[in-house]
């Protein structure tokens, strides 16, 4: 607990005091009550920070969790099922920056994805997958789903394999045909799980930073800018941190509000 206030809660605490005053890192800071928020709602490059931030939220929660089950309910059962997914759970060991520069390379302007399509005489070899927004947004959930695709599927697995084996038996007798055994046993058996599953795939998306950062610096024009993005410009790029708290604070009670929402709901289904 002194741990969590020291390294949590405390800093919170400074940042939202932050959030309040116009500091610069340089001069005495001031309060300015509520103006960096103000500022925030001002800024032309709000709307489009809130699209992409959207955009993650539902692409890179949808996508890798419901394939993420996909590969995990059909690998279960199988033989060797292990070295099948080892290719999925290999990308998660890669740090959010290595992920970023690897798709990069990719998908940059001539890179590998456009000399792959040319070589092929497929249509997009001069496609700019960065340069353009929300394609770019949509090109880095690609490459976040190939990462979190693979532990899902491991903790779908974990799932599938901790499911009583007596329903799944009965089922079968009945007549069941295995879309009915998935639908009315194994998912509902894997409710629980998937709220978790989704729950953290949620608040991840909603912080989406290091890959944004790395591959595209928000841009080009801040056109594929999140709010963890415009966070981290505002504080460490401008130097104005006070307008940087501003918007952590507001991505902190944002973050909140949906995993309560979310939670409340899921549970109360759940029980």
């Amino acid at each position: 607990m002194l741990l969590t206030a020291v390294l949590l809660y405390l800093p919170f605490l400074y940042t939202l005091y932050i959030g309040f005053t116009n500091y610069d890192g340089l001069h005495p800071s001031q309060f300015v009550g509520v103006d960096n928020f103000v500022q925030f709602a001002k800024d032309p490059a709000l709307l489009t920070s809130v699209r992409n931030t959207l955009l993650w939220v539902v692409g890179a929660t949808v996508v890798p969790v419901v394939l993420g089950l996909l590969v995990a309910v059909l690998s279960h059962g199988l033989r060797h099922a292990t070295w099948y997914r080892i290719p999925f759970l290999l990308p998660y060991a890669l740090s959010g920056a290595g992920l970023a520069v690897i798709w990069g390379f990719i998908l940059q302007h001539g890179g590998a994805a456009n000399q792959v399509l040319t070589a092929l005489h497929i249509p997009g070899g001069d496609t700019s997958f960065l340069q353009h927004g929300p394609a770019n947004t949509i090109a880095m959930i690609i490459a976040i789903t190939w990462q979190q695709l693979g532990v899902n599927a491991l903790l779908f697995m974990v799932g599938l394999q901790s499911i009583p084996v007596s329903p799944l038996e009965a089922a079968r007798l009945d007549g069941a045909n295995a879309w009915q055994l998935f639908r009315n046993v194994t998912w509902p058996l894997l409710r629980p799980l998937t709220t978790v599953v989704v729950g953290l795939s949620l608040v991840a998306s909603l912080k989406t930073f290091d890959i944004v950062w790395v591959t595209t610096q928000g841009g080009p024009g801040r056109s594929s800018e999140t709010l963890a993005v415009t966070m981290y410009r505002d504080a460490f790029v401008t130097g104005d941190y006070g307008q940087g708290a501003a918007v952590a604070v507001a991505l902190t009670v944002v973050t909140g509000l949906v995993s309560f929402v979310y939670l409340k709901r899921q549970l109360r289904t759940v029980t």
